[in-house]
């Protein structure tokens, strides 16, 4: 089974962001349900419940932690993301590799779109920038291990 840690995410008004972006950007947009925080990727595993063991040594986050600004990953931008940086997240990143779990390159980040293409590219650095500072909502205290199954409509994850 393909699993990943993660923390929810809500955010207030995603619709927003979507439509602030309808026409620059075409890509696939990830369902509102789906939102997370991923803390690990683990990929195909086996056995769950050892997994789930390793994780029981770290406790949630103390308090919900803002996601503010948008950003992206690669060059043409492939991954388009809101931020959600806070000392709160990396503290908690070290007690994963404590726990054993490989953090490879953390960066704290909410996927929001998998780009395909920029059709303005003006036009996207412009909205880019009126989401500079602004609050777009909050990663929830709570971390969880997934299960990831992918299908023809995308993937559906479920809380183990």
């Amino acid at each position: 089974m393909r699993l990943f840690i993660a923390s929810p995410v809500i955010l207030d008004d995603y619709q927003s962001i979507k439509q602030d972006f309808k026409g620059i950007i075409e890509g696939k947009w990830v369902e509102e349900e789906n939102l997370h925080l991923t803390w690990v990727f683990l990929g195909e595993c086996e056995d769950a419940e050892a997994i789930k063991s390793q994780l029981s040594t770290i406790t949630p986050l103390e308090t919900e932690v803002p996601v503010a600004e948008l950003g992206y990953f690669g060059r043409p931008p492939r991954v388009f993301f809101a931020k959600a940086e806070s000392k709160l997240l990396y503290n908690k990143a070290r007690a994963f590799k404590t726990a054993g779990f490989n953090l490879y390159r953390f960066k704290p980040h909410i996927t929001l779109c998998r780009i395909r293409q920029i059709h303005d590219y003006r036009a996207y650095k412009e909205k880019m920038k009126l989401y500079r500072g602004k609050v777009l909502g909050t990663v929830l205290p709570q971390i969880h291990l997934y299960q990831s199954t992918l299908t023809r409509e995308g993937a559906h994850y479920k809380i183990l």
